[in-house]
């Protein structure tokens, strides 16, 4: 790395997406819609599955905890972002700078963890019916939720220590829309290696053991599918993990996306932008994944409300009852 001059530094400037003056009110109307969409959909979720006695299974509980890391994902950078356009700032503090690198890659790896235990619910439902109430039982479910935190809040407090460890020069802009922690590598005077392998090991651990787990419950499930002699069958059971299916696809590929229009382009704009899939996109299209065609969600709003507007709402589940 370069050598400059180090300091003392109290602030980092975030330059966002574009800094062309007329592009902001367009951002900042185009992500404050998206929050709250966001916002809403997955409360809306929340709000069901907790309402309605009828959704207290495991599916709906691993859902629920999903839609509230979705929200508090999203809130994690977001709302920096839409204040910073809002008052024509692009500085964060450092003190909030380590706050938002902790926070974002733990829901993150929240997120990544949750879909996994979806995964091996789906496969249990599919591949061991007879037995999933047993095997899924409440004290399960909330054993693998807790797990699911402990190990996320672990890997992000080690990225956010390393980090601290770091001196800075006096180039202190990230040419991102938050606190991304590769930016801050890059930005260090110090020698990074230490972040370096920080940032590969919790790859693996964070990313690639996850996504094992979840490929090993599908190969498993669609084994178990293809058994299944009528094509009415195959088809009830494929339908009970299409939108988890479809949730899975959306996070890796939009992940995998921004590494390889980086790696391919060297371009920090267009990593930035590549960013929102993941970073804004899911967490948005989460609800609407799993809201096509399904009644139950919609009964316990209808039920909650006192009204028939979300009858055939947006923010249904596209999920059956477990078995």
């Amino acid at each position: 790395m370069e050598s400059g001059n180090k300091t003392q530094i109290s602030e980092f400037l975030l330059l966002g997406l574009s800094e062309e003056p007329a592009l902001q009110p367009l951002i900042f109307g185009l992500f404050l819609f998206m929050y709250l969409i966001t916002v809403i959909g997955n409360l809306l979720i929340i709000l069901a599955t907790i309402s309605d006695p009828h959704l207290h299974t495991p599916m709906y509980f691993f859902l629920s905890n999903l839609s509230f890391v979705d929200v508090c994902f999203m809130s994690t950078t977001i709302p920096k972002m839409l204040w910073n356009i809002q008052t024509q700032s692009k500085v964060i503090t450092y003190e909030g700078c380590i706050i938002q690198v902790y926070f974002y890659l733990l829901f993150a790896a929240l997120d990544d963890f949750l879909l996994t235990v979806m995964a091996y619910d789906r496969y249990v439902a599919i591949c061991q019916p007879l037995h999933y109430t047993v095997i899924m039982n409440p004290q399960l479910c909330g054993l693998l939720v807790l797990l699911s935190w402990i190990v996320s809040a672990l890997f992000p407090l080690l990225h956010s220590l390393t980090v601290l460890q770091l001196s800075f020069c006096s180039d202190l802009e990230i040419h991102h829309f938050f606190c991304e922690i590769t930016w801050l590598i890059r930005l260090a005077c110090s020698d990074p290696f230490l972040n370096n392998m920080m940032v590969y090991f919790g790859s693996v651990i964070l990313g690639g053991v996850p996504l094992a787990g979840i490929l090993y419950s599908y190969s498993k499930i669609v084994s178990s599918i293809c058994e299944i002699s009528s094509a009415q069958g195959q088809y009830k059971a494929f339908s009970t993990c299409a939108s988890h299916l479809s949730v899975v696809s959306l996070f890796y590929c939009s992940a995998l996306g921004v590494y390889l229009s980086f790696t391919a382009t060297h371009s920090s704009h267009t990593s930035a932008i590549a960013s929102v899939m993941y970073t804004v996109a899911t967490p948005m299209l989460n609800p609407f994944i799993y809201s096509l065609r399904n009644k139950d969600i919609n009964r316990a709003l209808k039920r909650f409300f006192g009204m028939g507007m979300f009858v055939k709402g947006p923010f249904a589940l596209g999920l059956k009852n477990c078995p």
